[in-house]
Formats: C-alpha cells, structure tokens, sequence
C-alpha cells in the first residue's frame, strides 16, 4: 500500500518554504532546508534497501537538527526508521538489532556500538556526512547479521518506537502512517497549536511526549522546533528558551521540579504553555512553576502503544484534562482503557503480548487506573507492576533478574519507592550473603542495563520481608527504605 508520511511530511515543507522548521545549538533549517537536506540524504540511502523487504534503520541518538533530517530521509527513501532511546545501552541495543532485523544504524560517532554493527571502520561509504548536508554529525553504519530471521513487518507500518515491557527487553512498536499522521493532527486541533508557535523541546524525539507533540505535529501549521543537546540543565534551558522566543515548552516532570527547586524564573517572558507528560506533575509543583514563571503547565496524559490522549488546555485545574479529538477513554473498575486515531498496531518483536492487552471493542488496557469526573481524567494508580520513573516505564521483574545474577545475591525485589523530593524513584532491596556492596551492585547494574533502569536506591538486608502468603511485602519494604533515609 502507498506510504502516507513521505506524503504528509513533503506538503507540510513545501508550504512553509522559508519559515523556520528546526534549530538546535549548531544549525537552523528552514522548511526548504530541511526538505532539501532530507532528500539529499535519502538518495544516499535507497542503493542500501534490503533483499526482499523493506529497508530497516536504527536510530540511536540524541536530538539534533541530523537526527530530523535523518528520519524524514528515511521515510523519503522507503525505509522503516526504528527510534530507539538513546540511553539505551549495548546489551539492549543488541537485543532491538536482532529482534527487530535491523539493517543499517544511524548514530553518534563516539556511540557504544560495537556489539551492534560491522567494524567501525567500514560505515558506509559516504554516509558519516552526505554530499548536500546529509546526516552530518551523525553516522550510518551497517548492522551485523544475526542468526535469528528478522520478523516480517505489517503492510502498512511506516514507524517503529519502543517501549519497556512485561517481555523483559524493550517492546517495538509497530504504527501505521495513519496512525502517525493522525496523532500529529488530532494534536494540532486539539491544542492550538499554530504557525506561531515556537516549541522548545527538552524530551528525546524517540519518546511518545516528544514524537507526537513536536515532530510532524510542529511541521504541519508551520511552527518552528528548537532542540536541545546534552542535560537539560537550568540554565540551559534558560538560555535555549530566551535565543529561540519560544511560545511552547515541552518536557518531563522532573525538569519542572528541578526549575521550581532552583527557583529559576529567566527566559520564560514569551513562553505561552509548558506541556508536561510521562508520569503524574504534582499538583505542589505546578501550582509553584506558575508562581514563578508566570507560565501555565499543561498536563497530557498518552501510552506508548495508543499515542496521545488528554490534555489538559486551560493549565489551571487538577488532573490530566480531556480527550483530544479522535480519542475515547473508559475509567472503570478494570482500570483505563482507551481507543484512539494514533493507536499502535502490535509488538513487532513479542507476538501476541500487545493484542492480548486489547478488549473486544478495540480498547487499549493502559495498566493506569483513575476516573473522568467532568470529563477531565484523573490517574490513581497502576493495575499492573510497571514503574514510571520519569517518563520511561521499567519492568521490575526485569531488573530483579539481572541483580539475581550478582554474585552473593540471595533474593531480590525491586519495585517503585519515593525519592527525596517526592519524585517517583525505582529501589531494590537486597537479601544478601557477605560480599556485596551497593557500589559493587550498582556497577553490575551499570553494566547490562541503560543507566535510566538501574535503581537510585539499593538497600541490603539478610531477608527479604514476606506477607502471610510469603510474597514480599512491598509495604514493608518502603518502610524500611524510609527508616533507613531517616537514620
């Protein structure tokens, strides 16, 4: 069937021409720009289509102005882009590679691939920056053959992303065009958002938050997107929203708590909404950003596998806002469920598991609990064990597993506690025998899993506390956290 996004994105640059489409610290591209540079880099990349099926790229990344000009490049060339996180680490990485059937791999020059791809020193010819601009600073290189068959995709997946769940590795996401196409529209419509706006974009264009708020959703009325590189730090920010006159911030949580503990208020004179998404903001911290700044945040609530959902437009009131257009979402005693324009199709690498979570009316089972009262929904749970820390969902079980295989671990619980501020954290309890140390435990974690699933918190204990059926006792476990913390 014919691609919809190479079609969607095409329009959008050639009638926004010279308007800007995208910064970062180092390059700004018009829309002509873009479209050119984008173009000019596919053209390099169909020679390398794959036998027999579709051409399928890895991207690895942080934001940049390459990065976008690498993901239009591809759809433009017929390829599937797969938009992995970048804080992924090597032995997740190689597990994406061979589940997926990944081809080629776009990435940093200095990136930890090596597990994933040919010998560094035979990237593709040319293509560690193209002729015309290209990927600039970004690399291609090809990916190393597995013996595992690379599963067939779906007609009419245009997008992959991914998402951690309940098979221990990240899931692949497989979306159609329309669903993409749809979720930027129904995002545009349902927020306001225009070609004056100018959206400084703090999250990984890889993440649901950004991808859907940010990309194609920005390119369609014409708005600029202004990207940030390396830890978004106060004053980075600062000095990212007062260059760009940005009108939107989009960003997780913990950047608006950590804007409200610095008491940070520069740069926020032209700022018009902050969007926050990925885990619950508390209401504390919203109340005290727009003390400070002046700015509303606007609360959006959307999974992985169905895209955006609610958001919440006038940014005073609690919860997480209405539905947005193409949207229907179900609260009852079997938690959250939801039907949209921008759902997913399946688990490219885990079949059965992303269909199994799907009602008979097509409903999406969210493992998140709450209530719609007015219309406006509110979170109050999970139904499942899932731990959103910061916006990235992580299996305990999976992190439990790698633990168990330190050496002197004699059980493990991992699950989520409370941080220091309030912010949710992911802890793990420990009964060990002499040997281990948190430091030693830590740096086994470091090693096999991307630095955002390894626990902020670890505490070692003979025991691990059970309940009167001999299931750990999670309540027992945050108390000794707390006792610990307080010692």
């Amino acid at each position: 069937m014919n691609a919809v996004l190479p079609g969607a994105f095409a329009d959008a640059l050639a009638r926004h021409g010279d308007r800007v489409a995208v910064t970062d610290a180092d390059t700004s591209l018009s829309y002509a720009e873009l479209a050119d540079r984008a173009r000019a880099a596919a053209a390099r990349l169909a020679p390398h289509g794959a036998a027999g099926g579709r051409l399928r790229i890895g991207f690895y990344a942080a934001n940049s102005t390459d990065y976008v000009v690498g993901y239009l490049a591809a759809l433009f060339a017929g390829a599937v882009p797969f938009l992995a996180d970048s804080a992924f680490g090597p032995f997740e990485l190689a597990r994406i590679a061979e589940d997926c059937g990944l081809d080629l791999l776009v990435h940093a020059p200095d990136a930890d691939v090596e597990q994933v791809t040919e010998q560094v020193p035979e990237r593709i010819p040319g293509a560690g920056g193209f002729a015309g601009g290209g990927f600039g600073s970004l690399t291609v290189s090809r990916v190393r053959r597995f013996d595992t068959p690379a599963p067939p995709l779906l007609p009419d997946t245009e997008v992959c992303r991914f998402t951690s769940g309940s098979t221990g590795r990240p899931n692949c996401i497989e979306f159609s065009g329309s669903a993409v196409l749809a979720a930027a529209r129904n995002w545009v419509e349902g927020t306001g958002l225009s070609a004056e706006d100018r959206i400084a974009c703090l999250a990984a264009l890889s993440n649901g938050l950004a991808f859907n708020t940010s990309l194609l959703a920005a390119f369609l009325p014409g708005a600029s997107l202004h990207l940030s590189r390396g830890l978004p730090t106060a004053s980075r920010i600062v000095r990212l929203l007062e260059s760009t006159g940005a009108t939107r911030l989009v960003a997780f949580p913990a950047l608006y708590e950590s804007i409200v503990r610095r008491s940070s208020t520069g740069g926020f004179a032209g700022v018009r909404a902050a969007i926050s998404s990925g885990a619950p903001l508390r209401d504390s911290v919203r109340a005290e950003f727009t003390r400070l700044t002046g700015v509303p945040i606007h609360n959006y609530y959307g999974v992985a596998e169905a895209g955006p959902l609610t958001f919440a437009a006038d940014g005073t009131g609690t919860g997480l806002g209405t539905p947005l257009p193409g949207v229907e979402v179900i609260a009852d005693e079997e938690g959250l469920r939801v039907r949209s324009e921008s759902m997913g199709s399946r688990y490219l690498n885990a079949p059965g598991v992303f269909e199994a979570r799907v009602d008979d009316e097509g409903r999406y089972r969210t493992g998140d609990q709450g209530h719609l009262l007015d219309d406006v929904l509110h979170l109050t749970g999970r139904t499942g064990r899932m731990v959103n820390v910061g916006g990235r969902k992580i299996d305990p079980i999976e992190i439990a597993e790698v633990l168990r295989k330190a050496a002197g671990v004699l059980d493990v619980v991992a699950f989520e506690a409370e941080g220091r501020h309030g912010d949710p954290v992911l802890a793990a309890v420990l009964a060990v025998e002499a040997g281990p140390t948190v430091q030693s435990l830590r740096a086994h974690c470091a090693a096999l899993l991307p630095s955002f699933k390894v626990p902020s918190v670890f505490h070692l204990v003979d025991r691990i506390p059970v309940n009167s059926i001999g299931k750990p006792s999670v309540e027992r476990l945050r108390r000794l956290l707390a006792e610990a913390r307080n010692n």
